[in-house]
């Protein structure tokens, strides 16, 4: 299998027998042993009928439903399970991304030897103020955060090499950061592509402004694990020490300034309840820490690595 094509949706109904139509167009003029997997994430229109009726015209178009709408991260991490194709490329199913992309993206990631291929859309179709803007200043985040310098971390028409997908487990709204998953993974040959991105031309948008605030928790979420995941010692334990050091550093100066002069009044200065109160904190980041340890210790995956050749 040359390619995996993964589409999450959701009431796409309209755009996906023009989409499948286009997609088995150019994988046929290439020559490319393909399959397709639509994930339908709760549509409550004719969607999956529409991938059923496709299914029986082409064995190649594969169909999952969920039973109620779980993400885009929860479709894209079921059907990286079940993508066997040497490259898997994801994209969206509203016809804003062109699948004439696809055989550029598949040689990019075989013959220039990139683990992961991110597409660019340089030229964007979208309202300026409620996607443009939002998005240029979630991807300078991005870059900052993580190391990683892409464009357009959100667009979802990406190509991968089959083992990273195995290797990365996506959830909440993490799919937008599967470039940064993929690096702490070890797969760091990340390139970028720039293509075309399309107006809509069925439906409307199903993500709102929200995306953006659970995207930079998610990001949060993602450096820290990455970082410390296996070792939140280091992390709560070190902020806990310093912490409890520079409390107990004011606490010792008011001590030393009452032995000095009996008269110098210590819980009488805010300075002596904000001590307290630092050296507290401190405690209790550090005991964070330790049940982190703990918790760490006893997971089935704390001694699970990613082994790239045995000989």
């Amino acid at each position: 299998m040359n390619i995996s094509v993964i589409i999450p949706l959701k009431d796409e109904a309209e755009s996906l027998p023009e989409l499948c139509s286009w997609i088995k167009k150019v994988m046929d003029s290439n020559g490319f042993l393909f399959e397709v997997i639509l994930i339908d994430d709760g549509s409550r229109d004719r969607s999956w009928d529409v991938i059923t009726t496709i299914h029986k015209d082409d064995h190649r178009f594969h169909g999952i439903k969920f039973k109620r709408n779980y993400g885009k991260s929860a479709a894209l991490n079921v059907a990286f399970q079940q993508a066997t194709g040497e490259v898997v490329i994801t994209m969206d199913a509203d016809l804003q991304d062109s699948p004439d992309e696809i055989p550029a993206l598949y040689h990019k990631v075989l013959d220039e030897g990139y683990d992961l291929v991110s597409g660019w859309k340089k030229k964007r179709y979208d309202n300026v103020l409620t996607k443009n803007i939002p998005s240029k200043l979630f991807n300078a985040v991005t870059r900052r955060m993580s190391g990683i310098q892409l464009n357009d971390f959100n667009c979802g028409l990406k190509a991968y090499r089959n083992e990273v997908i195995k290797h990365v487990e996506v959830y909440g709204e993490m799919h937008r950061y599967i470039p940064v998953l993929a690096k702490w993974a070890g797969y760091d040959r990340i390139g970028e592509k720039e293509v075309e991105h399309r107006a809509r031309k069925y439906g409307i948008s199903k993500f709102g402004w929200e995306r953006f605030v659970n995207g930079f928790l998610d990001l949060t979420t993602i450096m820290f694990i990455g970082r410390f995941g296996k070792k939140p010692m280091q992390f709560f334990g070190l902020l806990g020490t310093l912490s409890f050091l520079i409390g107990f550093a004011f606490i010792a100066y008011l001590v030393t300034s009452k032995l000095i002069d009996f008269n110098f009044a210590i819980t009488t200065r805010p300075a002596f309840y904000i001590s307290l109160t630092i050296m507290i904190i401190g405690t209790q980041l550090f005991l964070a820490g330790f049940i982190g340890e703990l918790i760490a210790r006893n997971s089935n995956d704390r001694n699970t690595y990613n082994i790239e050749e045995r000989v």
